[in-house]
């Protein structure tokens, strides 16, 4: 029983060793996909988006948490950063292959993905949501260091709207 007890603690332990070397191993964006996590709290209402521009780090794991206020509303936006050609890969990874989400009124809709290149990425709404729509746009700076909180919220008077 003694042996078998030791052989046990023996596998184990290198287990665990090894699950660490390959943790390790890793690329660092990939172990920060796993470790960091930024929630950014965004509201649309009236052709505008609460937070703009919204900042976020390269190699973070992002949660935009958009809530439409007055009514739908859509958000899209692009995998490469403005200027760079379609040839370029992509600098967000998304956790979904949506083009536009569709923000129904009074829902909160999460939009996941993981920078990888630094740049300015434009967004806009994508349903037709009255005059102003054309007007509702936004932008996102990707950078490898920000000074922004681990969660942004939208300003105190666009909270309580709802």
């Amino acid at each position: 029983m003694k042996k078998f007890a030791n052989c046990f603690l023996l596998f184990i332990v290198s287990a665990a060793l090894l699950a660490l070397g390959t943790f390790l191993s890793l690329p660092e964006s990939t172990r920060a996909n796993n470790q960091d996590l930024q929630v950014i709290e965004v509201t649309a209402k009236k052709y505008e988006y609460s937070t703009s521009p919204v900042h976020v780090k390269v190699g973070t794991k992002v949660q935009l948490k958009i809530t439409a206020i007055d009514h739908d509303h859509g958000f899209k936006i692009g995998s490469a950063p403005d200027g760079a050609s379609s040839s370029d890969k992509a600098g967000l990874i998304f956790t979904s292959d949506q083009e536009c989400w569709q923000l129904k009124k009074g829902e909160t809709t999460t939009v996941e993905f993981l920078p990888q290149t630094p740049g300015t990425y434009s967004f806009k709404c994508c349903h037709t949501c009255g005059l102003g729509h054309k007007g509702m746009k936004g932008q996102m700076l990707s950078s490898r260091r920000i000074a922004q909180p681990r969660i942004q919220r939208p300003p105190a008077e666009l909270q309580g709207a709802a």
